[in-house]
């Protein structure tokens, strides 16, 4: 199985305030860190290979992945200062798993995609970039690909538009000398700059294959929980399985995910809450439909404070 580059250097600035806390990667899903569960899903069919691109706190992914041998993966880093973007974070990355053809997987793509298929087509069409899309389906929360009959990449359809398209959810197949063009070193995008002039100067080298798989977004705080109470439900687990957790036998925790050394008091209640490393709740409080966490450095935009924690409707 041909390797992958995991990309899990970006800010999640959608994700905030979560992501002042971890990065998007470490963010714990029904008890365990999505990146894990990335690289077990890739380790199940076949990868045994994998660079994880770094920036934003990046200690908060390597302490959960190390060296990846405890899922069957080598992973090795790829640092970035600054962030390099889709295109740019892959052409410092790429020449970690050498040259040829490699996955690229977004750090947020919870799916349940057969890559052999993805893999298999990429081979047959000879295009420098393959990308793995399910029809969009919801067209105003996401912006789409246009798709010609024969599998082309043609543009980009906005967020908004009625005009049919396609959701790419974050798995592709590369060639890695489609990054020839990147420069180094420099933030640089894919869909809205390198493969609009991978296609114009090698028609038709961006394709597009239409994927049956599930996708799971965790995009924003209010989507994290959803997924993450979904995803325990299915798998029959504690969406709360945060480590040394301290809760009064009187506290009330329903549909809430409580991440590490939270510690909860007599009598407070936590409803449909997310609440973050470290934070204290204090008895004989109530929480319904926030994020909460301890209250240092600035603030999140809709956070406010009150005593010691930082408080945002999700």
């Amino acid at each position: 199985m041909i390797p992958a580059v995991v990309l899990t250097a970006g800010l999640a600035t959608r994700l905030r305030p979560l992501s002042y806390v971890r990065a998007k990667g470490a963010l714990p899903v029904a008890g365990e860190p999505l990146v894990r569960r990335i690289l077990r899903w890739l380790a199940q069919q076949g990868v045994t290979e994998a660079v994880l691109n770094l920036h934003h706190l990046p200690h908060t992914l390597t302490s959960v992945v190390g060296d990846g041998s405890d899922l069957g993966v080598r992973v090795k880093y790829s640092w970035e200062q600054p962030v390099l973007g889709s295109a740019g974070g892959p052409k410092r990355a790429l020449p970690l798993v050498g040259t040829g053809r490699a996955l690229i997987v977004n750090g947020d793509t919870l799916t349940n995609l057969d890559l052999a298929p993805l893999i298999r087509a990429h081979e047959a069409s000879g295009a420098l970039v393959t990308l793995a899309a399910v029809p969009n389906t919801e067209p105003q929360k996401y912006s789409g690909l246009a798709m010609a009959e024969d599998g082309r990449m043609t543009g980009v359809i906005p967020r908004g538009s009625t005009e049919a398209s396609f959701h790419f959810f974050g798995v592709q197949v590369v060639e890695t000398r489609a990054f020839d063009l990147v420069p180094e070193g420099v933030p640089y995008e894919t869909i809205a700059t390198l493969y609009p002039t991978l296609n114009a100067t090698e028609p038709g080298s961006v394709r597009i294959v239409r994927a049956d798989a599930e996708s799971l977004d965790i995009g924003t705080p209010a989507d994290y929980l959803e997924t993450s109470l979904r995803m325990a439900a299915r798998e029959r687990r504690t969406a709360i399985a945060g480590r040394h957790l301290a809760i009064a036998a009187d506290a009330r925790i329903e549909r809430s995910i409580l991440w590490d050394d939270v510690v909860v008091e007599a009598a407070a209640m936590v409803k449909e809450c997310v609440v973050t490393d470290g934070v204290r709740v204090p008895a004989d409080t109530s929480w319904h439909g926030v994020t909460l966490r301890v209250a240092t450095g600035e603030l999140a935009p809709g956070e406010r404070r009150i005593g010691d924690l930082a408080v945002a409707p999700l």
